[in-house]
C-alpha cells in the first residue's frame, strides 16, 4: 500500500504520461494483463485506458488488472487510471527513491 505523499508524488510524475495499455469491452483478456506486467516492469508507472461506459465495470477492470500485475492503484481519471509497481530493476528504482521513502 502506497502512502498519501507518495501516492501524490506519483500523480505528479505520471501527468505527462500517456496511456500505454488499452482495457476493450471485452475486459483483462490474458494479452491485456501481459501487456500491463511488462509495461510495469519496464516503467514501474503507467497509464492505462479503460474503455468501459459503466463506472462500475470501470472499476472492475481496474481492480482486475491491478490484482493480476501486483500492482497499486495511484489515481483515476475518468476512463484511465495510473499504476504503480515497485520496480525490481536497480536502476529503475534508484529513480523512483524520492516515492518509496
Amino acid at each position: 500500500m502506497l502512502k498519501a505523499a507518495s501516492k501524490r508524488r506519483l500523480r505528479a510524475r505520471a501527468h505527462g504520461l500517456k496511456p500505454v495499455v488499452m482495457v476493450g469491452t471485452s475486459g483483462v483478456t490474458p494479452a491485456v494483463a501481459a501487456a500491463a506486467d511488462l509495461a510495469l516492469d519496464d516503467h514501474a508507472l503507467i497509464k492505462v485506458r479503460v474503455n468501459a461506459q459503466d463506472r462500475e465495470q470501470r472499476r472492475t477492470f481496474i481492480d482486475e488488472i491491478c490484482q493480476k500485475c501486483r500492482a497499486d492503484l495511484v489515481q483515476t481519471v475518468g476512463h484511465v487510471a495510473v499504476l504503480f509497481r515497485e520496480p525490481e530493476d536497480s536502476k529503475l528504482r534508484e529513480s523512483f527513491s524520492e516515492v518509496l521513502n
